[in-house]
């Protein structure tokens, strides 16, 4: 089925963050091709918007931030492995935005800095996520759990992109559902996005159907874990492998067994992981695509500048080159400190994309996206399952 024509603007985002068992949440990135490799448009420069119209955005950051930590559940769930946070502060940012947007009359001059915001303050969270990944992670779950884990990931991103179109889903918006749905939800979309040159209804429809889709699944695959009668490891694989966001797979895996949530943090862990050499060969594969190979640019070029940003952070992290900063109050890793802070500023973007959107554009175009995620995370979940039963317990 052919996909709808649209007018192009460049648009990117992105950061998620991989903090510790304990309070889990999400990760994301921007990039600009080499101006030799970009055609050059001449536009009449825009003035900036006064400093007030970046107030909602600010605010909304707060609020956001503020629902996040309410000692009530959902936002606080208290269990056996201690306490968690699993509503994620820009999930909730983005929902405040949008409905700030949509339903108060709000200054054209704030609606003109929430476009420009988040390409302006992501090419820094890309890079800040990298703190909190440890690569190491990846030989850390065996061959088997590790093979299912790849297969699952590669097999959903193809089956996504397929679903997307036929289903008539634009091919950037099928594109990003399936990298929320293969790697880590909201983190994998943002940062997928620039490499794509995805634009903001792109990441508005990808966003809300994954996490849509990843809040269904956590409470579904307890019940059919619990039906099919899987051992704890098959079933700690299987929530691993499948549900989209690392909260969402904490709660599942805890809510089936305390052993099956510990296997199933490490394996959505090790899927968060591979987002870095995912980006890399996409960036590449992208680059090459679009350009061809008649057209002489360095191949470090190819590969966009934030992906080598967010490797660095990531390697320092692993190889433990971090140091502790000492305060009056105590100790605080500085892993930790550059990870809080790729948070913020994730939020930060995602309440000013959620003063973009609007909600009639999201009501006429939503339902296919809703229908290629679920379509494929049913996929997946099979597939899954099938390899679960042929490597790991077969």
């Amino acid at each position: 089925m052919s996909t709808p024509l649209r007018a192009h603007s460049s648009s990117a985002y992105g950061y998620i963050s991989d903090e510790a068992l304990l309070s889990l949440d999400s990760m994301e990135g921007i990039h600009q091709l080499p101006a030799s490799a970009v055609p050059q448009l001449e536009a009449p420069a825009l003035a900036a918007p006064p400093w007030w119209a970046y107030i909602p955005a600010v605010l909304l950051t707060a609020l956001a931030y503020a629902l996040h930590y309410l000692p009530v559940p959902p936002f606080r769930v208290v269990s056996g492995a201690g306490v968690r946070y699993p509503v994620s502060s820009s999930i909730i940012a983005i929902v405040a935005g949008v409905l700030v947007r949509n339903l108060l009359p709000l200054p054209e001059a704030t609606i003109e800095s929430a476009k420009g915001l988040a390409r302006r303050i992501i090419p820094i969270t890309i890079v800040l996520t990298g703190a909190g990944l440890n690569l190491t992670r990846v030989a850390s779950v065996g061959p088997r759990a590790l093979l299912i884990t790849v297969l699952c990931l590669t097999g959903s991103m193809a089956v996504t992109v397929w679903l997307g179109r036929l289903f008539g889903v634009w091919h950037r918006t099928g594109m990003l559902i399936g990298a929320g749905t293969a790697i880590c939800g909201t983190s994998a979309i943002v940062a997928v996005a620039p490499l794509i040159d995805a634009e903001d209804q792109d990441l508005m429809l990808s966003i809300g159907t994954v996490n849509i889709i990843g809040l269904a699944l956590m409470f579904l695959l307890p019940a059919v874990g619990g039906i099919l009668h899987l051992r704890d490891d098959a079933f700690g694989v299987w929530a691993g492998t499948t549900i989209h966001a690392v909260p969402q797979v904490v709660a599942a895996g805890f809510a089936y067994s305390p052993s099956a949530g510990s296997l199933a943090t490490l394996v959505k862990l090790v899927r968060v992981t591979l987002l870095a050499p995912f980006l890399f060969v996409l960036g590449f594969w992208q680059a090459r695509r679009r350009h061809g190979s008649a057209v002489a640019i360095p191949y470090a070029r190819l590969v966009p500048t934030f992906v080598y940003g967010f490797l660095a952070l990531a390697l320092s992290n692993t190889l433990g080159l971090f140091p502790i900063l000492q305060f009056r109050f105590g100790a605080v890793p500085l892993a930790d400190v550059l990870t809080n802070l790729g948070e913020l500023l994730l939020t930060l973007s995602m309440a000013a994309m959620g003063l973009e959107v609007s909600v009639r554009f999201l009501a006429r175009t939503g339902g296919r996206a809703v229908l290629t995620g679920a379509a494929a995370s049913i996929v997946l979940c099979l597939f899954s399952l099938l390899l679960i039963r042929l490597l790991l317990v077969g």
